[in-house]
This record gives C-alpha cells, sequence and structure tokens, in this order.
C-alpha cells in the first residue's frame, strides 16, 4: 500500500506541473514578447530624452554614453529662444493646422458614417465599398495628381490644401465610426423617429453623446497625425511664415553647424505634448477601440 501511494504521489506531482507549465507558458513567452517590443521602441525616446540633455561635443562620443556629463538644461531655453525657431509663432501654426483638421473630419466623418450605419438608401453597400476601396490607394499615387489640383485651385502657399480636404471625412474614420454605430441599439433611434424627431436631431442628441469613446478615438488619431505631419506642409506650404512645429526643426540644421543637441531638445517639447494627450485620454481611447465592433 505504501508502495503504491508513493509511485501515485510523484505521478500527481508530474501531472500538476504539467498543467502548471501549460497554463503559464504561453503568457510567459507572450509577456516577454510583449517586454522585448516595448524595450524596443522606448529605446528611440529615451535616446531623444538623454541628447537633448547632452553638450554638442558628447552626442557622437564613442562609446556611447548613456548619462550627459554635465547635465545641459540650458538646452532647451536654448532651442526655445533660437532665431530660427520662433516656437510661439510654430505653435500656433501647428495648433490652427491640427484643431480645425481634427474639427472638419470629426464632423464630416461623424455625418457620413450615421448615414452609411442608419439611414437606408439605394446603393448605400456599394458607396461603403467604394469609400473603403480608397484606403488600398498608396498616397503616393495621388500625390502629383492631388498637387495640380491644388495648384489650379491657387491653394499653394496656404492651408488650405492641408485644411479643407479634412471636411470631407475620412474613409478609417467613417469605416471605424460607422462600425461603432452598428453596435448602439436600434430602438434609440426608432423611438426617436416615431417622436418626430429628425435625423439631424437623432445624430447630435442621441448618437454623439453614445459614440463619446469612438469619437474621441478620431480625435487623437487625427490631432496627433497633424501634430505630427511633414510631408502635407513641406509639400503645400513656401511661406516659412506658416510652417508648423514639424517644419521649424530645420532651423538647427544649418549649412554649416548642425546642433543636434537642440535640435533634440525641440523634438522633446514637440512630443511631450502628445504624450501627455494619449495618457491623460488613456482609458477612453482604449475603450473606444475596443467597442468599436466589426458588425456587418
Amino acid at each position: 500500500m505504501s508502495a503504491q501511494s508513493a509511485t501515485v504521489k510523484p505521478a500527481a506531482r508530474s501531472l500538476h506541473w504539467r498543467r502548471f507549465v501549460r497554463r503559464t507558458l504561453p503568457g510567459a513567452i507572450s509577456y516577454t514578447l510583449l517586454t522585448l517590443v516595448g524595450i524596443a521602441f522606448f529605446v528611440p525616446f529615451l535616446w531623444l530624452v538623454i541628447t537633448s540633455l547632452k553638450p554638442m561635443s558628447q552626442v557622437f562620443t564613442y562609446p556611447l554614453t548613456w548619462v550627459p556629463h554635465p547635465i545641459m538644461w540650458s538646452n532647451y531655453p536654448d532651442a526655445l529662444t533660437h532665431p530660427g525657431f520662433p516656437f510661439l509663432r510654430l505653435l500656433g501654426n501647428s495648433l490652427q493646422y491640427s484643431v480645425l483638421s481634427t474639427i472638419g473630419v470629426t464632423v464630416a466623418s461623424a455625418m457620413a458614417a450615421y448615414a452609411f450605419a442608419r439611414i437606408p438608401f439605394r446603393g448605400r453597400s456599394i458607396l461603403f465599398a467604394a469609400t473603403l476601396a480608397t484606403m488600398m490607394i498608396p498616397g503616393v499615387v495621388t500625390m502629383v495628381p492631388t498637387y495640380l489640383i491644388f495648384k489650379w485651385l491657387g491653394w499653394i502657399g496656404s492651408y488650405k490644401p492641408l485644411i479643407i480636404p479634412s471636411f470631407g471625412g475620412g474613409a478609417f474614420y467613417i469605416f471605424m465610426l460607422r462600425q461603432f454605430m452598428m453596435t448602439l441599439p436600434w430602438d434609440l433611434s426608432d423611438a426617436a423617429r416615431v417622436d418626430g424627431a429628425s435625423e439631424a436631431h437623432i445624430l447630435l442628441r442621441i448618437m454623439l453623446p453614445l459614440m463619446k469613446p469612438a469619437l474621441l478615438v478620431v480625435v487623437l488619431f487625427n490631432f496627433m497625425g497633424c501634430w505630427n505631419d511633414f510631408m502635407g506642409p513641406v509639400i503645400y506650404l513656401n511661406n516659412t511664415d506658416l510652417f508648423p512645429l514639424s517644419l521649424g526643426l530645420f532651423a538647427f540644421l544649418g549649412r554649416s553647424e548642425r546642433k543636434w543637441n537642440l535640435l533634440m531638445a525641440a523634438a522633446m517639447v514637440i512630443t511631450v505634448p502628445m504624450v501627455t494627450i494619449f495618457f491623460l485620454a488613456q482609458r477612453q481611447f482604449i475603450e473606444g477601440i475596443t467597442m468599436t465592433g466589426l458588425k456587418g
């Protein structure tokens, strides 16, 4: 009897160990890979911070130094007061571009998404499919024709090519908001129609308050895209007075001297607002992503 129990105990422990490994090993591997990917994405940001605090003589030293000596906090005021980097004007231009474009994209995308999700009309599915098909066209393919159209309209050298197209919405945002609306109860809009509410009233008073998480995703995505946009301003803006922050960084890349430490300090100042906004709205942002269903 004792020999049999002695044989059962190792077998039970072995079975328990195999179950433990099967349960924990996939999670451990996943978290390890996610940690490594997170470190890979964080290292460039860390290097940005370190370089922004270095004297110019230590930027390209080898072996690499992770701790600046001395720490040059003065790089930040020097960057913001650089004669070729009028920070307040550049900040105003970036805010103008980002805010107006975000307003246009959010309003237009919400209206189009509501039409695709809640208003039945002939050819709705075909038009929605055509809208999604535009996402398959690379931007570089339409870059030259778009530039020629804006040049013919006389918009080159202004913010019109960057802001006005935003009021046509965006295919991705329309798709995302439409999918979110499809998950909302139909009884709400049907009851409002029975009470005589117009489609505009249903959208403004019923749908939009329920869509706050998804709308926040649209606002954050588009605002960050405009804030970091380089290609659009460099193509359409030919007046330095209209340059946003992304183009203003060129002031530190002179022909005879390139001040990389000041460039990194200015880039850090530009990056911090977006990182702060994301972390403050992180919960609502993730909620909007997860609640956006794929209902057909």
